[in-house]
């Protein structure tokens, strides 16, 4: 394997392309590199405190000794029961979300395309909202709901948003009314729920990790193995795709079809992160966008969104224990303080730089 660095004229080198056997090459910028690192990181770090808090409380040390078979049976049941499969769900859902965000900005070409503001997430509510409230229905049909739920409204936003092909920005303001109508529909049907319902439906909305176990993360887990890396190998068309659909063409790409199988993709993943944790709020919105920031990089970005969507929901999963004393936050609590104040400075950035 070779290495042939990028060298734009009167700059240092921002990319190397590394040339793997069988003729194929791999362009690495080192900066991507960095922050992927160190996201990962932190994400680690998260997880390994998240593994350590509660009743039982474990220091890092001794969350890796139990990690690796030291420990009594109570430490091994607390850990490996309770609390390593909610860890991994904020790991999962985290990724899931910024990767998804990162395919609808970069389709929208808008930095407000994200499965928040564009009814993606409030048509899974509504699917579980009316298993909740209308069939009383359990954890698993709660998550099958979300994801039909999320699934057609992917499909109606997309149609709906058709004329001769899917522009961005008809996208977001079909998407937007989707939202509104999304967010009536689901305030109705909590005025049909009875006390039990919509208790359920509210703690649901907000968008928590409490009580996650095995049978919310592995239906995640497969989702997450089969759909991450067929998005991930899509960040080239997505660039091309950024450039306008003429240049899409023009360099040999298929601007609709990979439209249509990107947003395919991000909707299942938003679905399934939903399914799993409930509408955790702006995830999908601030990752792709403070990954990019620290990247420097144009294009979508995929691999440093996920890294960042799973570092920020580990965090604020963390936060949530801890931030007020004998009372444990929803995670979606967190993120949605957070979220509405980088919202406010997004949309006052955009406004000074006249793109809005």
């Amino acid at each position: 394997m070779t290495r042939t660095p990028f060298r734009p004229r009167g700059s240092a080198p921002a990319a190397v392309a590394l040339r793997l056997p069988g003729g194929t090459s791999l362009r690495v910028r080192p900066r991507t590199v960095a922050v992927v690192v160190a996201l990962a990181a932190v994400t680690t770090a998260a997880v390994l405190l998240l593994l350590g808090t509660g009743q039982e409380r474990l220091g890092p040390l001794e969350v890796i000794r139990v990690l690796n078979g030291q420990a009594t049976p109570t430490q091994w049941f607390v850990v490996h029961e309770l609390r390593f499969p909610r860890a991994l769900v904020a790991v999962l859902v985290g990724a899931a979300l910024g990767v998804a965000g990162a395919v609808f900005q970069s389709v929208s070409r808008n930095p407000l395309g994200s499965p928040d503001i564009i009814g993606f997430t409030q048509g899974s509510v509504a699917g579980a909202l009316t298993v909740i409230v209308l069939f009383g229905g359990g954890p698993g049909p709660v998550a099958a709901g979300a994801v039909l739920g999320g699934l057609a409204t992917g499909a109606a936003v997309y149609l709906l948003s058709w004329r001769g092909g899917v522009q961005g920005y008809r996208l977001v303001l079909v998407g937007i009314g989707a939202a509104a109508t999304f967010s009536a529909a689901n305030g109705y049907l909590l005025t049909r729920a009875g006390v039990d319902e919509a208790a359920r439906g509210l703690l649901w909305l907000t968008g928590s990790l409490q009580g996650r176990d095995w049978n919310q993360l592995w239906p995640l887990l497969a989702t997450c193995a089969v759909l991450l890396p067929a998005l991930l190998t899509r960040g080239r068309s997505l660039r091309l795709l950024e450039m306008g659909d003429d240049t899409t063409r023009a360099l040999g790409g298929s601007p609709e079809r990979t439209r249509l199988t990107a947003l395919a993709g991000a909707v299942l993943l938003t679905a399934a992160a939903t399914a799993a944790a409930g509408p955790i709020a702006f995830v999908a919105l601030a990752a792709p966008q403070l990954a990019r920031r620290l990247t420097r990089a144009t294009g979508p970005d995929l691999l440093p969104a996920a890294a960042m969507g799973a570092a920020l929901t580990t965090v604020a999963d963390w936060t949530a224990q801890h931030a007020l004393p004998a009372v444990t936050l929803p995670v979606g609590a967190v993120t949605g303080v957070l979220g509405g104040l980088y919202l406010m400075w997004l949309l006052h950035a955009e406004r000074r730089g006249g793109r809005l």
